[in-house]
């Protein structure tokens, strides 16, 4: 099977369709694991649709991939016979059929305060204080550029937002102070924050400076750099900001997703004490 040709294809039509910058790379990567398990086919049309039940499954059950991520490979493989064959596949059974809905992991206030602390290196503790001060996702954080940071309206511009939405954060005195300071020190001259040759830092890179910052706070939740996310919109709605509000900083095109914060603030409303304890 000729995958590169395949893939070259599938990426164009992508392209073409104006798909974001991300999304695209989702779905190249899971077209080309895809394409790769599958590589003893001739062509992609000669694959049976028991090969591809197959493949998902042991992605399911030896590798135990996540919820999230058997969707998108689902989802990608559609595409990927949408787009280069023309043809759509019936793989929706594929999906889970139960709806999970698990609480999001969220940092506490002073969790983070520690996390902050115990991150010594100035590049390193922006990195970590830009996500949670903004709520971004960690793609939106490496693609941010010098431009996009209005210091003169203290606002921030997330142009690489996810489903290609523009949006405006707010740039706080905090952020704003440790971000002169690091830039002073580092001088990005594109990327606000770039690797070594000056390109794009990794995402390896971000959540081996969260790994670290975590042991050396010797914090014992268990979280990722999403989860500074999470914490952002927590706190948010902790505060008493309106979820509408928090749903157009977050990016989110449902309410519904945002919602999901507020289950959180419920759990805290049931330890607010009775009247009756004061007697």
């Amino acid at each position: 099977m000729e995958s590169e040709v395949i893939l070259k294809t599938f990426q164009t039509k992508l392209n073409t369709q104006r798909y974001a910058k991300n999304t695209i790379k989702s779905y190249m990567d899971y077209a080309s694991l895809f394409l790769k398990h599958l590589n003893e086919y001739p062509s992609l049309k000669d694959v049976p649709v028991r090969a591809i039940e197959s493949f998902i499954n042991e992605k399911v059950q030896k590798e135990q991939i996540s919820v999230s991520y058997q969707k998108g490979l689902v989802g990608a493989i559609k595409k990927l016979y949408e787009l280069t064959l023309n043809q759509k596949v019936q793989l929706d059974y594929l999906y889970p059929k139960r709806s999970f809905s698990k609480l999001p992991k969220f940092f506490s206030k002073e969790e983070i305060r520690q996390l902050l602390d115990s991150t010594n290196n100035i590049k390193h503790r922006a990195i970590l204080m830009t996500i949670y001060s903004c709520g971004f996702r960690l793609n939106e954080l490496l693609n941010l550029k010098i431009e996009d940071i209005r210091s003169s309206e203290k606002i921030i511009r997330i142009n690489q937002s996810k489903g290609n939405k523009a949006r405006i954060v707010s740039l706080p005195d905090k952020l704003l102070d440790i971000l002169r300071d690091y830039y002073l020190i580092y001088k990005p001259t594109n990327y606000l924050f770039e690797g070594e040759k000056g390109n794009r830092y990794s995402e390896r890179s971000v959540q081996l400076v969260l790994k670290k910052s975590l042991a050396n706070a010797k914090i014992k939740t268990e979280g990722t750099v999403h989860t500074l996310r999470h914490s952002y919109a927590t706190h948010l709605i902790q505060s008493g900001i309106d979820v509408r509000i928090v749903q157009e900083l977050l990016g989110h095109e449902n309410i519904k997703t945002t919602m999901i914060y507020t289950h959180i603030t419920d759990i805290d409303k049931k330890r607010t004490p009775s009247p009756l304890d004061f007697l």
